[in-house]
């Protein structure tokens, strides 16, 4: 299915260029710098994944399986604590939070009641290992960007029963478009001159960093791997099912996926495809199919990124080369020049293990924090907090969450809390877009449909304990 076609005599001067360059960067390892060659190698060749849309299948129950059909494990403690036992947890911790005006990793942001995102991981696992006497560890794959941060902050976990490990995914230099050379190479020695290559890094960084051996040793099979900020991946008795039903069925590979909604339009989909199971990219279909794939009716799943990978599978790939997974270019400019960053996804994986399935589980898993907009829904009465787990309000008949836009003023955290004096209520709300300078009272309620918009120039004060239902408000008098 991959057209592999070799590199051009002019890609093959660039590539050994490229090389000698690189071999004189000594801020990374050996290992970083034959991946970020390797890498670069597959892009020159025009290495690319030509999807025939005719042969893509809607796949099976078998193959994506039914959540509610995984066969349910009795309560016997022993059983759960052997298979506890097996498993590791990773967390993908190399994003900032400078989308959300944050300095520092983005797993640090308080979530509700003054708990982080690594807060409430360590509680989950915490929890966890309490309860069946089992040893879940906690591995945070952190980026160059995070890495001493988050030591930091680790440390205050010290006497914790969760053994918590860190390690960093590579450091790949980011490349000159105008002459094909490593920014760190033009004097730009700094952070900037350096990318981390996505989180599809996360299987080749587990091998060199020897946590990947150490694993192994100590009898773990499975990882389970998740965004930091994605509230719904946790682990509890309904997902031990999931590593139960992998167990027993040598299934190497499991994405979680859930029903797509229009919000989630562009995310990638699982299909059949010659014979294995594979993600599809909205960047893999091609211009004449993008309706069609958006089309909820006709994809109806989204990979959520919660991934279960058995751990010597893992080591057989990467010790064999064989995870060759498309390349996402991200071109990008920094002081001036114009660089590309090659990256992988984790999820693209999925078509070089053996017996890889989806399971389709209920939306509940996939609760990422991105932005204030997220943050406003998880710290609102539509969630409490219970042992570290965020749970939904069953008094919100509607299993979609709210739509919310805020402007620009309540982009990052700071600017957000400050407009609230409390978050309102919102277990009845379908829609909230607020835009230009809003500040809200305590104890507001929204429901229905709402609009706040502040004129240019114009202060506009919600007050404490308005009631807002299907209303366009523009000026105090509609309030």
């Amino acid at each position: 299915m991959a057209s592999a076609a070799t590199v051009s005599p002019v890609g093959t001067e660039k590539l050994s260029n490229l090389k000698s360059a690189v071999a004189g960067l000594n801020q990374i390892s050996d290992d970083e710098k034959n991946g970020f060659i390797n890498l670069v190698s597959r892009y020159l060749s025009g290495e690319a994944e030509h999807v025939e849309w005719s042969k893509i299948l809607t796949p099976t129950d078998e193959v994506v399986v039914p959540y509610d059909s995984l066969a349910q494990i009795s309560e016997d403690s022993e059983e759960i604590k052997e298979l506890l036992n097996k498993l590791v947890v990773l967390k993908l911790n190399g994003g900032l939070g400078t989308t959300m005006g944050c300095t520092g990793p983005k797993s640090v942001i308080e979530v509700r009641d003054g708990l982080t995102f690594l807060d409430l991981i360590v509680i989950q696992i915490e929890n966890l290992n309490s309860k069946y006497g089992c040893n879940v560890p906690l591995l945070l794959m952190n980026s160059f960007n995070t890495h001493d941060d988050t030591l930091k902050i680790v440390e205050k976990y010290s006497n914790s029963s969760v053994e918590i490990h860190t390690f960093n995914q590579s450091q790949y230099p980011r490349l000159v478009v105008d002459d094909f050379s490593p920014l760190p190479s033009k004097g730009q020695t700094g952070k900037d001159g350096w990318y981390p290559p996505g989180h599809g890094d996360v299987f080749p960084s587990l091998k060199n960093s020897g946590k990947l051996d150490a694993l192994l040793s100590q009898g773990k099979e499975y990882v389970f791997i998740a965004n930091s900020d994605n509230l719904g991946a946790v682990v509890d008795m309904n997902e031990i099912e999931i590593l139960s039903h992998l167990i027993k069925n040598k299934n190497e590979y499991c994405m979680e996926v859930t029903p797509k909604t229009l919000a989630d339009v562009k995310g990638g989909t699982l299909i059949s495809y010659e014979g294995r199971v594979q993600l599809l990219e909205i960047a893999q279909v091609p211009d004449e199919h993008v309706n069609e794939f958006k089309s909820i009716e006709k994809f109806k799943i989204f990979n959520t990124n919660n991934l279960w990978v058995n751990l010597k599978a893992i080591k057989r790939l990467v010790e064999a080369d064989g995870l060759k997974m498309e390349i996402i270019p991200n071109p990008k400019e920094v002081d001036g020049f114009k660089v590309l960053q090659l990256e992988t996804a984790a999820g693209a994986a999925i078509k070089f293990f053996d017996n890889a399935i989806g399971v389709n589980v209920p939306r509940s898993r996939f609760l990422p924090v991105k932005a204030t907009s997220d943050l406003l829904l998880v710290q609102s009465d539509l969630y409490t907090l219970d042992n570290g787990f965020v749970i939904r309000n069953v008094d919100r008949t509607n299993p979609a969450n709210p739509s919310i836009e805020l402007g620009p003023e309540f982009k990052k955290v700071g600017s957000f809390l400050s407009r609230f004096k409390s978050i309102p209520s919102i277990v009845e709300l379908d829609s909230l877009k607020v835009s230009g300078d809003v500040w809200f009272g305590s104890g507001i309620i929204l429901k229905g449909h709402v609009s706040i918009t502040a004129k240019p120039g114009v202060k506009l004060e919600i007050p404490d304990g308005a009631l807002l239902q299907d209303k366009n408000i523009i000026g105090p008098e509609d309030i």
